[in-house]
């Protein structure tokens, strides 16, 4: 009988009998249960109300899971790391995508030199996010990461600890200190960037000081010499003052500095003067900030094409391109009349005298003079600039440097004695050197005017301090006089560049490149494998090279700096007319960004998992003058290819004042400060919602705003499993075909937010992808699908279909979400994965493995979800007529209304509702909804207090409620679900 009665409540509650039959099977049913449910009443009663609402309660399907509400992501995440690396789920992953379809990303090595910064954690997340997302597509996607160990940066911080120590060392012994502070320092690192959940080839990890990975750049530059790149010059470098090196151009940084501005005389000397016609003294007026740089000024250069006017200024004739004449004159504070007017070109060829130095500084012609500062007349140095340099070359005039290392005045026999030995930069910011050179120009009364200005100024990354051009020996890579450059800018317009003004911008530092200066006066690096005999001269030869890089592979690369010649040289066959007993080993060592710019050729030599070239570089804007530079230079030489199909670049990592955070700022920001305060997974998150075409900013308010943003996805995974927990989706789950309008429109959602998240996953704009699954899982689901869902899922049967239905497209939704939130969010995907298998923290299969969701699934859900979209927008109108009712206190809750749509006879409006009706109190979240035969009115929601009393179990209004002794008064259908648990309560 009871079946019977379930059977009849079941056709009412779908609809699928007429209502008067409805009625009377309602009817029965009603009989029924005041025959046989008063025993039951009793004992859903028990001895107190208290009693009656556990009972009550103990009949509803309310969530249950242990996935916890407060993530606590700092304190769980630890051990779910072991987890990963007691299963060796890298290893899995590699195993289980061993077929697939190849995708390599290689990593560009951080230095070893600290702890992680947390721009290297966003790098290196990005990484990670870019590998998991290809491993779910299939690919087999290893990650090698790697570790640069050489360089100024490791070199600086050993050499300063020794001086603390009060330590003296040789060169051997500081390389050896510098290899075991790198070596620390990569083993730190890389629990770092275990602790923010990088998957990644810990074992076969790369480092530039590895035998095999030096040999590989020694091969390198072997094959440089062969083709005949490699050549020694004399010619101005970017030189550090503390360091005591030269410096690439991507170790420098530029700063605002305040600098004397100076105005000098050059007076004409009597042969020019007399060629010109004046009888009074005539002077070039040259303006400059680099004072200290007066000492080494060969000649003058003059724009050929500007005119100059000649300017009386009483009893001196100064020299002014025209354009400038008053603006000299204010900053000099001279009154003039001009007395001629010149071409740039008419004036060269004469000569002027230096102002304080016995010796002629002829006027040049240069392109390089411009006309918007200073006198259009530039004092230049060649030893002390690059663009001096090439007009010296042109000029016949030698690249004259009298500054040592240390930055001091050298004894040269053409220095003045008074400037001998003082400093270009001394320990508090001064330039003593400069300060002297004003002395001396005040002194021959050849000091125009003194100024400080504030102006940008190139520093030495790693020192913090301004640098000089100086001219020393050094060995270069001939790119102006080969055919590599021409090579690499057809080669950059083959990759693909995100964003794609990267190219443009590797393209500008490409074109305008002097020739690469590879040599460093540091002990720190893979020594330059070059000999010197007794006078000097270089023994250059690809075979000796190799032959040398052989031994060095075997015996360490320190044994360059203690093995002597005759070791290094033993057994090697050096080409005619060198003698081996008169041959050194040179002190250079080789730049590194060649060390890291070899890596694309070097890693896939010694793994024949990895190939060559790279589809993927994945670095900061700064590295398309650095790595992704050097990169391609040795790519192209190594193996006449770009080195890298894909090219993806970020911002810097920025603070809320928008001033770049780097390691060596004055508070640096390592990762671990946030991981340990926010968890991995909310920094991960605040690396996806991040654009990082442009700087990313981080502050304590932005990483809040994400950790909320957090919260909404986990919350929406917690309710997800909730009512999930006994579902068996091989036995209990529907056909989508079978699933109600709501449930389908859901997928349909669904199958929307793959296609979304899939293309952002693809174009790298991750920002997209958070942006919506955050709006999907505090829209879609917690604030309109979830909460339409309550009644269904809480008080409808346990195996009603109606239940099933909207189980079946949870359990759709929460496996394709935490496929699409596995790449930012492992920690916490694989945590809610293993909850769906087993309600536990841990589970046999691990979320990694899950393949990414197909959005095709769900595309039978279009036109269900397409109707719901439109009923969606009456469910709108009718809230706001629901905050007017409960304003006007016509209702409380929104379960005591009635919504009444007055429509008329005829229109789709009338259909789709009509379509929907059985359906709306749910989407509405009200006991009934009505539609009223009312022509010609507009279509507005009208609230009503609802028919009937409440039920005491699922709280709908509605008529013909039935009382259960003191149990309460209930609908038809809680009546049915107390029937269903009859059987345990009798």
């Amino acid at each position: 009988m009871l079946g019977k009665i379930a059977c009849h409540t079941r056709h009412f509650l779908n609809g699928t009998v007429k209502h008067d039959e409805s009625a009377v099977a309602a009817g029965k049913a009603r009989e029924e249960i005041k025959k046989r449910l008063p025993d039951v009443a009793d004992r859903l009663v028990g001895p107190s109300h208290a009693g009656l609402a556990m009972e009550l309660k103990d009949t509803l399907n309310l969530p249950k899971t242990n996935f916890p509400l407060r993530a606590e992501l700092v304190q769980r995440e630890p051990a779910r790391r072991e987890r990963w690396k007691k299963e060796d789920l890298y290893g899995k992953i590699q195993r289980a995508r061993a077929v697939g379809p190849r995708f390599f990303l290689h990593d560009g090595p951080p230095f070893t030199n600290g702890d992680v910064h947390i721009g290297t954690a966003f790098n290196k997340i990005l990484k990670d996010i870019i590998i998991r997302h290809r491993t779910m597509l299939g690919y087999r996607a290893p990650y090698v990461p790697g570790w640069d160990c050489h360089g100024l940066p490791i070199e600086h911080k050993v050499v300063k600890n020794l001086h603390a120590e009060g330590k003296d060392w040789d060169p051997v012994q500081l390389r050896r200190a510098c290899a075991e502070f790198s070596q620390n320092y990569s083993v730190k690192q890389r629990g770092q960037f275990e602790q923010l959940g990088l998957l990644a080839d810990w074992e076969r990890e790369y480092r530039t000081m590895d035998p095999n990975y030096e040999f590989a750049v020694l091969e390198f530059f072997a094959k440089c010499v062969d083709r005949g790149l490699v050549y020694r010059s004399r010619k101005p470098v970017y030189w550090s003052i503390p360091c005591r090196t030269a410096l690439a151009e991507a170790e420098i940084e530029y700063k605002d500095i305040s600098s004397p501005s100076i105005w000098v005389k050059f007076p004409l000397d009597g042969p020019s003067r007399n060629r010109l016609g004046f009888s009074k003294p005539i002077f070039f007026a040259v303006w400059t900030t680099t004072p200290w740089s007066l000492p080494a000024n060969l000649a003058l250069a003059l724009h050929p094409e500007f005119r100059y006017g000649a300017l009386d200024c009483g009893d001196e004739i100064f020299f002014v391109a025209s354009q400038l004449a008053r603006s000299f004159a204010e900053q000099c504070d001279r009154t003039f009349q001009a007395v001629g007017e010149f071409s740039g070109r008419e004036l060269i060829g004469l000569s002027a005298r230096h102002p304080f130095l016995d010796r002629a500084s002829p006027v040049c012609g240069a392109d390089f003079v411009t006309g918007d500062a200073g006198s259009g007349c530039v004092h230049c140095a060649p030893g002390h600039g690059m663009e001096d340099y090439l007009m010296g070359l042109r000029s016949g005039l030698e690249p004259y440097c009298p500054v040592d290392g240390d930055g001091r005045y050298v004894d040269d026999g053409r220095m003045p004695k008074e400037l001998v030995g003082l400093e270009i930069l001394d320990g508090n910011g001064r330039c003593p050197a400069g300060e002297a050179v004003m002395e001396l120009l005040k002194k021959n009364s050849n000091l125009l005017a003194e100024k400080t200005i504030s102006h940008s100024y190139p520093h030495c990354w790693r020192s913090k301090t301004p640098v000089i051009y100086r001219a020393v020996d050094q060995w270069f890579l001939r790119l102006e006089e080969s055919e590599l450059r021409a090579q690499a800018l057809a080669a950059v317009a083959a990759v693909r560049w995100v964003p794609d003004w990267g190219r443009n911008r590797i393209e500008g530092f490409l074109e305008n490149r002097p020739d690469w200066c590879i040599s460093r006066q540091r002990c720190w690096g893979i020594p330059l494998p070059v000999f010197f005999d007794s006078s000097g001269r270089p023994l250059l030869d690809g075979a000796v090279v190799r032959a040398v890089a052989e031994k060095l592979r075997r015996h360490g690369s320190d044994r360059w700096f203690d093995g002597g010649a005759d070791w290094l040289l033993e057994g090697v066959s050096l080409p005619a007319g060198w003698d081996r007993s008169t041959l050194r080993p040179g002190t250079d060592t080789l730049d590194v960004w060649i060390d890291s710019g070899c890596s694309s050729c070097a890693v896939p030599a010694y793994d024949d998992r990895l190939e060559f070239p790279a589809d993927l570089y994945v670095e900061g804007t700064d590295q398309h003058r650095g790595w992704f530079q050097s990169s391609l230079w040795c790519g192209l030489i190594s193996a006449g290819r770009v080195p890298y199909r894909t090219v993806l670049t970020h911002g810097f990592i920025v603070g809320e004042d928008r001033k770049k955070i780097s390691k060596s700022s004055d508070k640096p920001q390592s990762a671990d400060g946030y991981v340990l305060r926010y968890g991995a997974d909310v920094v991960r998150l605040w690396v996806a919602s991040e654009n990082f075409r442009g700087d990313v900013a981080i502050s304590d308010g932005i990483m809040e705003h994400v950790a909320g943003a957090y919260g909404t996805i986990r919350n929406a995974l917690r309710y997800l499993l909730g009512n999930l927990r006994e579902f068996d989706s091989e036995k209990d789950a529907l056909p989508l075909g079978r699933l109600l309008p709501l449930d389908r429109w859901a997928l349909a959602k669904l199958g929307e937010l793959i296609d979304e998240v899939s293309s952002a996953y693809d174009s790298f704009e991750f920002h997209r992808a958070y942006r919506a699954l955050v709006n999907f899982c505090g829209g879609t689901l917690s604030a309109l699908y979830h909460d339409m869902l309550k009644d269904r899922l809480y008080t409808y049967g346990r195996n009603w279909p109606e239940r099933r239905s909207a189980q079946t497209a949870m359990g759709e939704i929460l496996s394709a979400l935490l496929a699409l939130l596995l790449p930012i969010l492992p920690f916490t995907a694989d945590e809610a994965y293993a909850h769906l298998q087993c309600d536990g923290d841990f589970a046999e299969n691990p979320a990694h493995l899950l393949p990414w969701p197909d959005s095709s699934r769900y595309d039978s859900c279009k036109e269900a979800g397409e109707a719901v979209d439109r009923i969606l927008a009456f469910r709108a109108q009718a809230y706001r007529s629901l905050e007017n009712a409960r304003r006007e206190k016509v209702i409380g809750k929104s379960l005591e209304a009635k919504v009444i749509f007055p429509i008329g006879a005829v229109g789709k409006d009338r259909d789709l509702l009509e379509e929907f009706i059985k359906f709306l109190p749910e989407i509405f979240i009200v006991s009934q909804v009505e539609l009223a035969e009312r022509d010609g009115e507009p279509l507005v929601a009208i609230v009503e207090r609802a028919d009937g009393e409440r039920c005491s179990r699922c709280w709908r209004y509605c008529k013909n409620l039935e009382r259960i002794g003191e149990a309460g008064s209930f609908c038809a259908r809680c009546q049915k679900v107390l029937l269903e648990f009859f059987p345990k309560l009798v």
